[in-house]
């Protein structure tokens, strides 16, 4: 039997297609110009961006030229004799240098500032900017900057704050006398040379270097390769010609000669041994083991300030205001006022909204960032290591 005429049995029915259909024009246009508009207000930004901040560097540059504002910090607001707290804090490095020399020059040129408080909160730094800030401050209290026009010499009095150790401790020693808070931690006399070493790791994972050189030890201090006990001494070397001149700056500072500082024992006593977990180690007969212990000043290690009282490295405990009462006492000073010299800003204080009537921010200097890995010698207290290599990154942010 056939099906009735018009029955769509044998005629199959088209399946919907799964495509959208095509969007009208007008929608592609609309989308088209969207994007247009988009991107040119991307490269709008961009653009007003890179001119804002070429502005910023077009001033920023000039920075290290232009002076420091002073604010005023205690005392007599109105009166014209002042004394000037110059601050040097955190780690002591070549890229941080600006703004601590230009505290130091301009409290020698101003013939207003009759005395100086070096104001100390740092763990040290490299042995060429201790050396360098130790030669400022020399040349501020006797009046002879080569630099800069000094109005004469100054009394220069230090203050320690938490931490003056290793290089915080060397650039304090043309000051007398020197004061220490009560939880202040000094001394930390030492030199140091870290050399980052990946040689046993690349050899693990299959990592090559092939090395080609003139000269007997000029790989010395790769990366990728084992100090030789030949390669080893010249860092030796330049790590106890190091040490002799921290020895002979503090024996002219502090008065106390060299080999007292080497080699004069403070104290010596016994104390437990600890293995690496922390437990006492016992002998067979499971006694605790005790070795001796005992102490120099140039040991490398730190002193509590009642302990760098008792031997020596400073002269009073004291806070920020005794030291300024101490440097006016040596000035002849009784009606003064306290002044501080304000920190230039960075890039980040930029971006995180500083005043706007601050000075002129800088700009970051990412070429400072490769100085991080220089192989270097440190006046550093221990366990600071990363702080050294973080200052040279954060210079980078800094004028």
């Amino acid at each position: 039997m056939q099906p009735p005429l018009g029955n769509n049995f044998d005629t199959p029915t088209p399946s919907p297609s799964l495509r959208p259909e095509p969007a009208p024009a007008p929608a592609k246009k609309f989308r088209a110009w969207l994007w247009l508009l988009l991107a040119f207000s991307v490269m709008c930004n961009l653009l007003f961006c890179l001119i804002g901040m070429a502005w910023i560097g077009s001033r920023s540059r000039s920075a290290e030229f232009q002076p420091l504002q002073e604010r005023f910090y205690a005392g007599n607001e109105h009166a014209s004799a002042k004394i000037a707290i110059v601050r040097i804090e955190n780690v002591i490095a070549e890229p941080t240098l600006v703004y601590p020399m230009k505290q130091i020059e301009q409290a020698s040129e101003n013939r207003d500032v009759k005395a100086v408080v070096v104001r100390i909160d740092s763990p040290g730094g490299t042995i060429t900017a201790s050396e360098a800030l130790h030669q400022r401050l020399t040349e501020l209290r006797e009046g002879t900057a080569r630099k800069w026009k000094p109005s004469g010499p100054k009394p220069l009095v230090a203050s320690f704050g938490g931490l003056a150790a290793s290089g915080g401790y060397y650039i304090a020693m043309p000051a007398q006398p020197i004061f220490a808070e009560r939880t202040t931690l000094t001394g930390s006399i030492g030199v140091y040379a870290a050399l980052p070493n990946i040689a046993k790791f690349a050899e693990r994972n299959g990592i090559e270097l092939d090395l080609i050189k003139a000269g007997d030890i000029k790989a010395s201090g790769s990366l990728f390769h084992t100090l030789t006990p030949q390669e080893r001494q010249p860092w030796q070397d330049m790590v106890n010609a190091a040490y002799e001149r921290f020895l002979q700056v503090v024996a002219e500072g502090r008065g106390i000669p060299p080999e007292k500082w080497r080699s004069e024992k403070l104290f010596e006593k016994e104390i437990f041994e600890y293995d690496a977990k922390g437990n006492r180690v016992v002998d067979p007969q499971g006694q605790p083991k005790k070795v001796k212990y005992a102490r120099v000043r140039a040991d490398g290690g730190t002193f509590t300030a009642a302990e760098a009282k008792q031997y020596g490295l400073i002269d009073e405990i004291g806070d920020l205001f005794a030291a300024v009462d101490a440097a006016a006492g040596k000035a002849g000073l009784t009606d003064y006022q306290v002044i501080v010299y304000e920190r230039p800003l960075n890039a980040l204080d930029l971006l995180f909204g500083m005043q706007a009537n601050s000075p002129t921010p800088a700009l970051p200097d990412w070429s400072k960032l490769s100085q991080a890995a220089y192989p270097r010698l440190w006046y550093l207290a221990p366990n600071a290591e990363m702080a050294g290599i973080w200052s040279f990154i954060q210079s980078s942010l800094s004028p």
